[in-house]
């Protein structure tokens, strides 16, 4: 082969450093890595007082390059051959593999052959595998290494140098100013970095090149015209030359790692007092909504029209539909921020948040069930308020119109009753004033349930709090005034009447028969015409029926009625043709009535028009209510499939939490498909309010098709939506825990099944003896306990589990156990908290004097520490942070502007103030 490959057995290397031999086929990068491998070398040879001209050249004896890798390793290599003949060469650099190899590096195609013969590729990749292996290799920061860790190094160190960007090992040091920000960095009084110009790269190279080799002792690796001249510079170069200023600024190391732990600590704080702050904001907007939305839910003031109603039930809809489903997503949101808040901050090791006053996460449930209650409630009274108006519209019409019918008929009555014809009547027109009388008197009669009827639907409006009650009252008043008036003058004509009776001798028995017949018949018509004018409310197709039913009935009624109307025509025909026969001189009137037989035939084609009328209006409402049971079953249908789904998905997911099928991640990715079904299936729970909307523009009130109510399926998405936020949040807190803790899945499983077994019941409670049970039995198989688990432990039952896992359990101890496990001492223990107890009892997290430790290398081993140290070490935000909060240094060695570092540590975990 033409090319090596080196790689050790650590993968120290990644796969784009190898060797490549074809990079040697241009000759500007051979020229480069001839001269940094030869510098290299020599920076190290000279140690020994020796230095190689021709790399591919003094190489080829072995005696320097064993020499070298004395030197770099501090190791005694074997004797080496002294002759001069090839197989002694071969035998030195033989030796010379063999303790390269035994480093761990793996050395492909490369042969003491090629060394001995000066073979430049091979020579160059050998001694580049030597600087990987002695000058590379061990450099790590933050868990990289070698490539990748000098890289994020150089980017570190470059990154307050906004003309520096560091991306590579090759073009991004063509202009220089990456090596010089190095220097500067580290040894600030060396360059004037605010001379450079990124268009001078020849002047940068050479200063920073200058620079290294008189102070800093690492010599002239690299030509400034070379890396200039070339599009892309040779990365094996590079990395070298750039190894030799990692080393040099390795004692800026510790430093550097102690800045990065108090960085790490404190922008764990910063972000929990972010997350702090941004859920009093959420709490506080929304329990400032709640505020303003239950007094306008309580407000039980009615309307006085139905439009004015309907505009109420238009704006409670518009409420469900676009006001409270963004707050119920605020509210589940907030809850889920508080959780991942609180699994922070234990993750963290601080302690627990707890919100300000009145805005606690159950202060929020608090304030949402009175929400919730006020909306049922408001929702009933609207509904019930509807329902009463159009009652009460249909009895004040209804109202109307019979109070018009019978002002219409007792329109003159009282002139009538008051006139004394009788005084100068003869005797037959007395007798026939009698029997008129007679005749009105049981018209009289007849008008009686009438009256009665007015009364009683005035005295419904009156119950059902009509808005136009006085005036209803007053009419009725005066109708009854009036009715009582009547009777009296009725009486007292009558009497009149039958004083003169026994002056008058003679009647005409035809006209008191037609008076006695027409009489009824007219009040039967009329009585028909208001029936066949009544209006009607109905709700069902049975109820619609009903009143078909009956109008057939009354329709069936109408021969014999024509066949009576006919007979009482025939007896005033009769008196017609007896007055023309006899001459009689009856005054043309009938003496007995005011009916006459035009009247009669009149009111009857009244009625005959009025029947194809009611017939209409029947079909009519018997069509919309037909529409209305078709709007029923549609709602029923989608109902009675949604409802059931609802409850399955609600189950599905509770059994998922509960049961331990494979990791945690695929729990969550289980839910997360479960929650992507249930907002796909949101489209079907628009069309059904949207049916709900039909119905209720209808004013349908019941449906016997179902026993879902758009309430229940409106509550029961509402439970799931949250139900599935929770879960996956649970889950996603457990999964932080586990890798936040290092716990491993088998451990998780392992917590998660003795959990499961000691929560036995259906409460998440446990009784004494089911309490000595749990302390015996930790040894034997749990995987199978086909009980439900409610995913808590009661304060026994947690204290079983702790000694079966073997804690010493006095009371003092489970007292302390049980203030971690259980801050707000409600009696429980729940999964997540027994998680978080078990991590940090097994994992290792900062402490407050690990952050003391820091910070007094940062501050040179003092007890205090200055503003300049923490802007020189820390990021500009988070040393304005520690400026800001650390209290001054008092102690007898203090200084000017000294800041007191360890009061400040203890309060980021809670053990002082901050």
């Amino acid at each position: 082969m033409d090319h090596y490959d080196s790689q050790q057995t650590n993968d120290y290397m990644q796969p784009e450093e190898d060797w490549d031999r074809d990079l040697l086929l241009d000759p500007a990068w051979e020229k480069q890595q001839r001269k940094t491998f030869t510098a290299w070398c020599n920076s190290h040879l000279r140690k020994a007082g020796t230095q190689i001209e021709n790399i591919e050249e003094d190489f080829r004896d072995g005696l320097k390059l064993m020499l070298l890798l004395e030197v770099i390793s501090g190791e005694r290599l074997a004797k080496p051959e002294r002759g001069k003949m090839r197989v002694h060469k071969i035998s030195n650099v033989n030796k010379a593999l063999d303790f390269i190899a035994s480093k761990g590096v793996k050395l492909v195609s490369i042969g003491a052959e090629e060394i001995v013969d000066g073979n430049v590729k091979m020579t160059l990749g050998m001694i580049w595998t030597i600087i990987l292996r002695f000058a590379i290799q061990d450099i790590s920061v933050e868990e990289t290494s070698a490539k990748e860790g000098l890289l994020l190094w150089c980017q570190r160190k470059t990154a307050p140098y906004k003309n520096v960007n560091i991306q590579n090992f090759h073009i991004s040091w063509k202009d220089g100013l990456g090596f010089c920000a190095l220097i500067h960095r580290h040894r600030p009084e060396l360059i004037d970095y605010g001379k450079l110009r990124k268009d001078d790269p020849l002047t940068n190279l050479n200063t920073a090149f200058d620079v290294a080799e008189k102070y800093l002792d690492i010599p002239k690796m690299l030509d400034a015209e070379d890396i200039v001249g070339t599009a892309r510079p040779d990365e094996k170069a590079i990395m070298t030359y750039v190894s030799s200023f990692y080393h040099a600024f390795s004692g800026a190391q510790k430093a550097e790692t102690a800045a990065n732990r108090i960085c790490k600590v404190l922008a764990v704080n910063q972000e929990n007092e972010r997350l702090m702050e941004d859920y009093e904001k959420l709490a506080s907007d929304l329990l400032e909504w709640i505020r303003r939305t239950i007094p306008w839910l309580e407000n039980r003031l009615p309307e006085n029209t139905m439009h004015a109603m309907q505009q109420k039930l238009e704006d409670f809809r518009d409420y469900r539909r676009l006001h409270k489903p963004p707050k119920v997503q605020e509210k589940c949101q907030l809850e889920i921020n508080f959780n991942t808040l609180q699994t922070k901050l234990r993750l963290s090791n601080r302690p627990a948040f707890t919100p300000s006053e009145g805005r606690m996460v159950s202060d929020i449930n608090n304030a949402w069930g009175c929400l919730e209650q006020a909306e049922k409630g408001y929702e009933e009274w609207l509904l019930n308020e509807i329902r009463r108006l159009e009652r009460l519209d249909h009895l004040a019409e209804k109202f109307r119109q019979k109070a018009s019918i019978h002002e219409a008929w007792t329109d003159g009555k009282e002139a009538m009753l008051r006139h004394k014809d009788y005084e100068t009547a003869t005797l037959s027109e007395i007798k026939a004033l009698l029997k008129k009388h007679e005749a009105f008197e049981s018209d009289l009669a007849a008008h009686q349930d009438r009256v009665e009827q007015i009364a009683a639907i005035a005295q419904e409006l009156n119950e059902l709090d009509y808005y136009d009650s006085p005036s209803v009252n007053a009419r009725c008043q005066r109708i009854c005034d009036q009715w009582d008036n009547l009777g009296a003058l009725t009486q007292k004509r009558r009497e009149a009447l039958e004083r003169t009776e026994k002056l008058l001798e003679t009647i005409d028995q035809l006209y008191l028969e037609y008076a006695k017949r027409a009489a009824p018949f007219n009040n039967w018509m009329e009585g028909a015409m208001e029936d066949l004018q009544d209006t009607f409310i109905v709700h069902t197709i049975e109820e619609i029926q009903g009143l078909t039913t009956a109008h057939e009935q009354f329709k069936a009624t109408l021969p014999d009625a024509d066949k009576e109307r006919l007979a009482i025509l025939g007896i005033h025909n009769e008196v017609s043709k007896i007055v023309q026969t006899y001459h009689v001189n009856m005054a043309g009137t009938n003496p007995y009535t005011t009916i006459t037989p035009q009247e009669i035939n009149g009111k009857w084609d009244h009625v005959r028009q009025l029947v194809p009328r009611r017939d209409q209006a029947l079909m009519e409402e018997h069509a919309r209510q037909q529409h209305n049971e078709r709007l029923r079953k549609q709602f029923a249908a989608q109902a009675n499939v949604i409802g059931p789904w609802i409850q399955t998905k609600m189950e599905e997911i509770g059994r998922i939490s509960i049961e331990m099928h494979g990791t945690l991640e695929d729990q969550l990715s289980h839910l997360r498909q479960y929650e992507k079904s249930i907002v796909n299936y949101k489209p079907k729970i628009d069309q059904l309010e949207g049916d709900h909307q039909l119905i209720q523009e209808a004013l349908i009130f019941d449906n016997k098709h179902t026993n879902y109510t758009m309430e229940h399926i409106r509550v029961g998405w509402e439970q799931l939506l949250t139900t599935i936020a929770r879960t996956i949040n649970e889950v996603e807190n457990q999964i932080l825990t586990r890798d936040a803790k290092g716990i491993s899945q088998e451990q998780m499983n392992e917590f998660r099944a003795s959990f499961n077994h000691f929560d036995r019941d259906h409460s998440g409670t446990l009784g004494p003896e089911e309490f000595k049970a749990c302390l015996i039995s930790l040894g034997y198989d749990i995987g199978n306990d086909p009980q439900k688990k409610t995913g808590m432990m009661d304060t026994d039952d947690f204290r079983a589990c702790l000694i079966s896992m073997g804690y010493n359990m006095g009371e003092a101890e489970f007292a302390r156990i049980m203030s971690i496990v259980d801050p707000n001492r409600l009696g429980v223990v729940t999964f997540q908290a027994f998680i978080d107890f078990m991590s940090r009892e097994t994992a290792d997290t900062d402490t407050a004097d690990q952050v003391m430790a820091s910070f007094k290398i940062l501050a040179g081993d003092k007890n205090y520490i200055t503003v300049d140290e923490l802007r020189r070490e820390l990021p500009p935000d988070q040393a304005e942070y520690c400026i800001a909060r650390m209290a001054p240094y008092t102690g007898p060695d203090a200084v000017p502007g000294a800041l007191d570092y360890m009061s400040f540590s203890t309060a980021l975990y809670g053990e002082s103030d901050l």
